[in-house]
């Protein structure tokens, strides 16, 4: 990458969005964490309140900006909240300096929900939570702990099914599986796919689609790379 390429690299890469969606997203976004508000206020609380998660704002922009992201759907919201709260937990348990407890909590909290195919980047936002206000949750214990967080997680969730499917385009939860691919000899031959028809997709997608038309354009030349390489008769 050269000096032109790395300055231009700061320039935004985000998808066009309608200005309906814009605000749909906003105001959902914002009655969702109003309504999350008012239902921890009055579930019971026992010896301890439910407070609201800095970290759940984060997931209501997933949840609701972007409801069509693999990052958005229920068991990355509720497990990496979840599994994210374990490793807090036990970093803030075990390592007695708060920076290296942090670390290791992001960290470990990522590691975690990689593997159990839960990627939520709010998730290590929960985890570091826990190192920095330990003070304030260790007194709690750690199973009402969980109850905080998995309330927070549990009623997005809800808010989110309710919400999104409510709104115009929107399907929420979204299953992600492969399409089949069309035989060879069915398709259109040589039809060159540029940038302005990605961009022109694109327009035509309901919500946002969190990836970039240059991010499209790469994986479509990867892809076609590799078709070539191993023989496939693919017409660009």
């Amino acid at each position: 990458m050269n000096f032109k390429e790395f300055i231009l690299s700061f320039k935004t890469h985000t998808a066009p969005v309608l200005h309906t969606e814009k605000i749909r997203s906003s105001l959902a976004a914002g009655i969702a964490i109003l309504l999350l508000g008012i239902a921890l206020k009055y579930l019971p609380h026992f010896n301890y309140p439910l407070v609201m998660l800095g970290s759940i704002a984060a997931s209501a922009v997933l949840l609701f900006a972007i409801p069509h992201s693999p990052l958005a759907q229920p068991w990355p919201l509720m497990g990496g909240h979840f599994i994210s709260t374990i490793a807090g937990w036990l970093c803030s348990q075990n390592i007695s300096d708060p920076i290296v407890a942090a670390g290791c909590a992001v960290g470990f909290a990522i590691l975690l929900m990689h593997y159990c195919r839960c990627l939520h980047p709010p998730g290590a936002a929960t985890a570091l939570t826990l190192v920095l206000l330990s003070a304030q949750f260790n007194p709690m214990g750690w199973p009402w702990v969980v109850c905080i967080v998995l309330a927070n997680a549990g009623i997005s969730l809800v808010l989110a099914l309710l919400i999104n499917n409510l709104l115009p385009g929107r399907s929420y939860p979204v299953r992600h599986t492969p399409q089949p691919i069309l035989k060879t000899d069915m398709q259109p031959k040589h039809i060159q796919l540029e940038r302005a028809d990605i961009e022109w997709a694109l327009t035509q997608m309901d919500g946002v689609i969190d990836v970039s038309e240059e991010d499209l354009v790469d994986i479509y030349e990867l892809a076609l790379k590799n078709a070539r390489n191993r023989g496939g008769k693919v017409s660009p």
